[in-house]
């Protein structure tokens, strides 16, 4: 059974920094492309970053390139994802997603697996 779980959300001042992570089994962990979606209240459910399962490539929205770091290790089969210069509109629950053998896909339909998410809320 694949099991997705993040951790490392909570309440942060804007300008301030989180890191997020997502703890994978049940899965062959470096087949799986990996990425990290979002949703605010609202507001439907937008991509933000991902992580190749094969050659090291990444790929961030635009509304958080230069912000945003993804990382894996594939030895803890974790994804990590670190944000930097938090905005109020950075506030969601951020969620991990899997997808076996996929490319940098931005479209949630492209993954099979989903974590249940962990709450991300910047303060102005």
């Amino acid at each position: 059974q694949v099991q997705l779980v993040e951790s490392g959300g909570g309440l942060v001042q804007a300008g301030g920094s989180l890191r997020l992570s997502c703890a994978a089994s049940g899965l062959t962990f470096g087949s799986y492309t990996m990425g990290w979606f979002r949703q605010a209240p609202g507001k439907e459910r937008e991509f933000v970053a991902a992580y190749s399962w094969s050659g090291g490539n990444t790929y961030y929205a635009d509304s958080v390139k230069g912000r945003f770091i993804i990382s894996r290790d594939n030895a803890k089969n974790t994804v990590y994802l670190q944000m930097n210069s938090l905005k109020p509109e950075d506030t969601a629950v951020y969620s991990c997603a899997a997808n076996r053998l996929g490319g940098l896909g931005s479209r949630g339909n492209q993954y099979e697996h989903w974590g249940q998410g962990t709450q991300v809320t910047v303060s102005s």
